[in-house]
């Protein structure tokens, strides 16, 4: 039976009659509409395929086309960005991005949103965002060595709580160490809070992986946990809408295994590093439908046959197993003769591994259950010919907003649930801008993650403060900033004012970007951060990964008799000054919000030393506390302020 689209129904999990193409609900509403598609996009659909769609191919496109997998608002938008330079391996449009280290070695690096899911459900949709950006990472053939989360909650109570505990339980459980960060508060933030995700992973500069199928005939192989209701509809329904009436999208919310997450990690390294697979790509939003779909590129078709796919829960419908988003599964493509190769080293793992089709000719997605056609679509409709818009803009005067005080407390209760070690890599922990990580001899990473400063609304400011920040963390380690990866959180694009915040901070990360040299190579995008029609304030999270010479010489904490000095200054001089001469400082760090004294502070808690006493100064634009033993004299910048001593 066919349905013309404009039948009957929503999209909850396990409702319908039998039969592979049957109703997916009993709702007096347009299917398409109820599925996040507009009157012309579903006539878009028909016109493209050339006829109407079923059911099972509606819901195929309505997430491929959901803002949250098509970026349908933000793509053009984020190509202003700068995303070349002689580093980038791979840029955006991957799983992550990946930069050159030198030596034959290479970083990914990626941050992702969970916001949608967490502010229903915030333990596991904190949890799962980690793995979520885990996979993505291990996806590039890397293994995961850090992670790095921002959190922004309306204040620290019992949902910032339980997503901090969501985080810490998957990131400790995984065995992969979490080092930075920030976590803010303010009352804006309290309907829709935010939590961004960050992972790196390190991978030989020649293995980059990429999630294209290849070979005619290879197989396409399913491994991981079994395939449930869970995270079903989750990036149209969460991750595309207002959240008013959160508690009804309870369903939609993932439920994450960490230990599982764990074998996932191991035995995708394996099957990397012994080359047995062609491409890996995760199973996240929009499960299977988006990872098959972005795997069949360049002419290369996907078959799938959904009857073969592991359930944990009998009686799921064909579209059910398509667009679940039942987490740590990854696909890969498989030549034939390593199939038993690849399924001896799952099952070392206990993993489920499972051939659930086979790469074609034909360019298409077609989905088969009990050998029937349920579905066949040219991958091309759901990724290239996504719908793009161009946002209409409306300029609006902007106030910075009240900061709550409660910033201003130490947030080590918050970075003390996290594993830091594990690993064995960790050479700063976090707790003072960046943290480091050694990566091979003496070489180390410096990886930071910022958002805009407390109380910011100004779009292009928040845009470009949150790169100057992120870059200022990392060079206060003594890393060389390389890259930048973004998210970027804001309301309805649809609405002028929130289409303008979005215009406003990508330009403010992409000046800030071109003046400090560094391209942004990887990212992500969420949208419609509002619940009853008020946004969040325009967010732009920016991570850095930077590059240290010698871990053996970064600036860790002043001591008795050391003079401590401000450097103040503009552009991307002091960022370069401060990392190449941070080796001759016992302490760097940047000032951030709440000014000289907090910086003063958190550097005396850091040291466990107190600071010195000071009268006010006045501190515009960038500025930095260094400190550097009595013997060493002033730093030789040309704005230079001497604090006091130790």
């Amino acid at each position: 039976m066919r349905c013309n689209g404009r039948g009957l129904g929503v999209l909850p999990g396990g409702v319908g009659s039998p039969g592979y193409t049957a109703l997916l609900s009993f709702v007096a509403v347009p299917l398409h509409s109820s599925l996040g598609l507009t009157d012309v996009e579903y006539e878009g659909i028909e016109e493209l395929l050339g006829r109407a769609p079923n059911d099972f191919e509606l819901a195929v496109f309505s997430l491929l086309w959901s803002e949250h997998c098509g970026y349908k608002h933000s793509a053009p938008l984020l190509g202003r960005l700068p995303s070349g330079g002689d580093r980038v391996l791979q840029g955006p449009g991957g799983n992550a991005g990946v930069i050159d280290l030198g030596d034959g070695l290479a970083v990914a690096f990626k941050v992702e949103s969970h916001n949608h899911p967490s502010a229903v459900e915030p333990f596991q949709g904190a949890a799962t965002g980690v793995g979520g950006i885990l996979r993505d990472i291990v996806a590039m053939g890397a293994r995961p060595i850090a992670l790095l989360d921002g959190l922004r909650f309306g204040s620290p109570d019992w949902h910032f709580r339980q997503a901090v505990a969501g985080i810490a339980h998957y990131g400790n459980c995984v065995g992969v160490p979490t080092v930075g960060g920030e976590c803010a508060f303010d009352a804006d933030y309290a309907a829709n809070p935010l939590v961004n995700a960050m992972c790196v992973g390190l991978l030989p500069a020649e293995r980059v992986l990429r999630a294209q199928a290849q070979g005619v005939g290879n197989a396409v192989v399913l491994f991981g946990a079994l395939t449930g209701r869970d995270g079903i509809g989750g990036a149209s329904v969460l991750a595309s809408q207002d959240l008013e009436g959160s508690d009804e999208k309870r369903p939609s919310v993932q439920i994450g295994d960490p230990f599982r997450g764990k074998a996932l990690i191991e035995v995708s390294v394996e099957l990397v590093e012994r080359d047995l697979v062609v491409a890996l790509q995760d199973c996240g939003a929009a499960g299977l439908a988006s990872s098959l779909s972005e795997m069949a590129s360049d002419g290369f078709g996907v078959d799938v046959h959904l009857d073969r796919v592991p359930l944990r829960e009998a009686g799921l419908e064909p579209w059910e197993i398509m667009i679940s988003e039942s987490q740590e599964r990854m696909v890969a493509v498989v030549a034939p003769e390593r199939v038993p190769d690849v399924q001896a080293v799952c099952d070392r793992w206990e993993l489920p591994c499972t051939v659930i089709g086979a790469v074609t000719a034909h360019g298409e997605l077609r989905a088969f259950f009990d050998g029937e056609t349920v579905g066949a679509i040219p991958a091309a409709y759901l990724t290239e010919l996504c719908p793009r818009y161009e946002v209409a803009t409306h300029a609006r005067p902007t106030e910075d907003a009240a900061v709550d005080p409660v910033n201003d407390e130490p947030k080590t209760w918050v970075f003390e649930q996290y594993d830091q070690l594990v690993g064995s890599a960790t050479v700063r922990r976090p707790g003072l801008d960046a943290a480091v990580l050694r990566v091979d001899g003496a070489r180390g990473l410096a990886v930071s993650l910022d958002g805009p400063r407390l109380g910011e609304r100004d779009p292009f400011a928040a845009g470009y403060g949150a790169v100057y920040d992120a870059a200022l963390n990392v060079a206060c380690a003594g890393g060389e900033p390389l890259a930048l990866t973004d998210c970027l959180n804001f309301g309805d694009p649809g609405k002028p004012e929130i289409g303008w915040e979005l215009e406003q901070a990508i330009e403010g990360i992409a000046s800030a970007a071109r003046e400090l040299g560094v391209p942004v190579v990887s990212g992500n995008v969420s949208l419609y951060n509002e619940t009853g029609g008020r946004p969040i304030p325009p967010t732009p999270v920016v991570g850095c990964v930077g590059l240290v010479r010698d871990v053996t010489r970064i600036p860790s904490r002043w001591r008795a008799g050391d003079r401590v000095f401000l450097l103040r200054g503009i552009g991307p001089a002091l960022v370069r000054f401060v990392w190449q001469n941070a080796a001759g400082f016992t302490l760097a760090h940047d000032v951030s919000d709440g000014g000289l004294a907090v910086a003063l502070r958190e550097a005396g808690d850091w040291s466990r030393l107190a600071p010195p006493s000071i009268r006010d100064t006045d501190v515009p634009g960038l500025a930095v506390v260094v400190a550097s033993p009595p013997e060493a004299g002033p730093p030789a910048w040309d704005d230079v302020i001497e604090l006091g001593a130790v």
